[in-house]
């Protein structure tokens, strides 16, 4: 009965919303600064020890905690959006992140810093949410366009924060960017509470505080044990443990799931080709685009005497992927436009494939610092075009009052994919080495085969796309089962649920 009230409440206010216009912005605003935070400290990193008087293990956590983080939090929030309120959860999240940039910008100590990552790292969830509350506001000739560029904010910010960081670093107290995203964050506030609505669709039933845990108990055994496999030894207690760990709790998790009414994860949902391939190809493009991340800067900055390296700074590696940044802000809405007209499973496909031609012009162009711009921004581009096309073949798989969940779900393979390629590429960068300068250094074949992997994974989605169930391309961009109302004038008309056959 209340949540009836609470509804009707809200559409008495409809009229008196914000513009969806400013929503769009606002939310992509909030995405690109959650995805910064992922990658803010990657350059502070080699100087985090001698900051804090951590090991180096130690100071490896700033990056790992953010990453389980973000992994556990995205579809637990997402799911915790659909049933109590995307707009309520979404300021939530951005709230932890001010406290943990907070907690960041106070402090060298590692356990506190570790303690503000974790904070940060839970904020990722604020792209899915926003995701549903544009599928939710926005009238259907809008919703691609508008989830493109929120979805491609992952990759954006992750091509801005590393240059940004890295001018902070060099020139100013390393703090002083805790501080700054700490501020930001509070704007990000002010702005979604002044131009995003809360959406009135809800999910109905209990929580799934059970299913939760267990699908969080699973996430972290495996990517701590991916993550950590490289320092804890692969055939080590810890990392089989863990492995094993979560090889056994997944399938009592998911008949547990099975038999709830409302589950954390609707695992029937999940199961249908349309959604279970279309994550299967988030976590390969997660996979293929953060090699590109992972290698370029390392890359550029090795000392000449290797025979490939260039000897860049810090500063000038990291404004190697701005290009990709500002090519990702540019093609989310053309990725959108051939969604509409084509379909997202079009869309996927050239993206996988531009993302492997990307790596092709880097393994042949490792020599020239133009050359290797060039082909990480072509990486970038085809990032671009899967990140919008991803969610769009998300929710024509899933009802409307699922759409938070699911997208966390997708968000979270992504995740998954990306700490595959993190274990992947430190294997291959500390297996393939030589001795050079009086240091130890990568061969330039250790890069090569990141950049052939990384293709592969690339290729592998488009064969996992090529099976995607086709479907008729929905009229003037809309996403097939996100339907108004009949009569519902205006672009703040209540929707529908509606379910699309298995």
């Amino acid at each position: 009965m209340h949540d009836r009230h609470h509804d009707a409440a809200e559409g008495q206010h409809a009229d008196e919303a914000p513009h969806p216009r400013f929503a769009v912005g606002v939310l992509a605003f909030c995405g690109v600064v959650v995805a910064v935070m992922q990658t803010i400290v990657v350059p502070l990193l080699p100087h985090i020890p001698a900051l804090t008087g951590a090991t180096p293990a130690a100071a490896s956590w700033l990056v790992t905690v953010t990453l389980l983080t973000g992994a556990v939090f995205t579809p637990v929030l997402g799911r915790v959006g659909d049933m109590y309120g995307k707009r309520r959860v979404l300021v939530a999240s951005l709230v932890v992140l001010v406290v943990g940039s907070v907690l960041c910008a106070i402090s060298s100590h590692i356990g506190v810093l570790i303690t503000g990552r974790a904070l940060q790292g839970a904020a990722l969830a604020v792209v899915p949410l926003g995701i549903s509350i544009l599928r939710d506001e926005l009238p259907p000739a809008r919703v691609l366009s508008a989830v493109a560029l929120m979805s491609s904010t992952l990759g954006i910010g992750a091509a801005v924060g590393l240059p940004v960081a890295a001018l902070v670093v060099e020139h100013f107290d390393w703090h002083t960017m805790f501080w700054v995203s700490g501020a930001i964050g509070v704007l990000d506030i002010v702005l979604v509470l002044c131009f995003v609505p809360e959406s009135s669709l809800r999910t109905r039933g209990r929580f799934d505080a059970v299913g939760a845990l267990g699908l969080s108990g699973v996430l972290v055994c495996l990517l701590l044990a991916v993550t950590q496999g490289a320092d804890w030894g692969w055939t080590s207690a810890r990392t089989v443990g863990l492995l094993v760990l979560a090889v056994v709790v997944a399938p009592i998790w998911g008949m547990y799931e099975l038999r709830v009414p409302t589950p954390m994860v609707d695992l029937r949902v999940s199961a249908r080709p349309s959604v279970l391939l279309t994550h299967a190809a988030a976590l390969l493009i997660g996979f293929a685009f953060y090699a590109n991340s992972l290698v370029t800067a390392q890359m550029v900055q090795e000392p000449k005497e290797t025979g490939y390296g260039l000897g860049a700074s810090l500063v000038v590696s990291g404004l190697c992927l701005l290009p990709g940044g500002v090519m990702m802000v540019a093609l989310s809405p053309v990725s959108a436009r051939i969604s509409a007209k084509y379909g997202p499973k079009v869309s996927l496909l050239l993206a996988a494939g531009v993302i492997a031609a990307g790596y092709v012009v880097r393994y042949f162009t490792s020599h020239s610092l133009w050359l290797i711009i060039t082909g990480a921004t072509v990486v970038a581009s085809g990032t671009a075009i899967a990140y919008s096309a991803l969610p769009a073949l998300v929710m024509r798989g899933v009802p409307v009052s699922e759409t938070a969940a699911a997208n966390g779900l997708n968000t979270l393979m992504r995740s998954i994919g990306q700490a595959l390629c993190s274990a992947t590429v430190a294997a291959v960068l500390t297996g393939l080495t030589f001795r050079v300068g009086g240091r130890t250094a990568p061969t330039l074949h250790a890069y090569q085969l990141v950049f052939l992997v990384a293709a592969g994974s690339a290729l592998a989605a488009l064969l996992v796309t090529l099976f995607l169930p086709g479907r008729r391309v929905p009229a003037a961009g809309t996403v097939e089962g996100n339907r108004d109302v009949p009569g519902g004038p205006g672009n703040r008309a209540r929707k529908v649920p509606t379910q699309e056959s298995a």
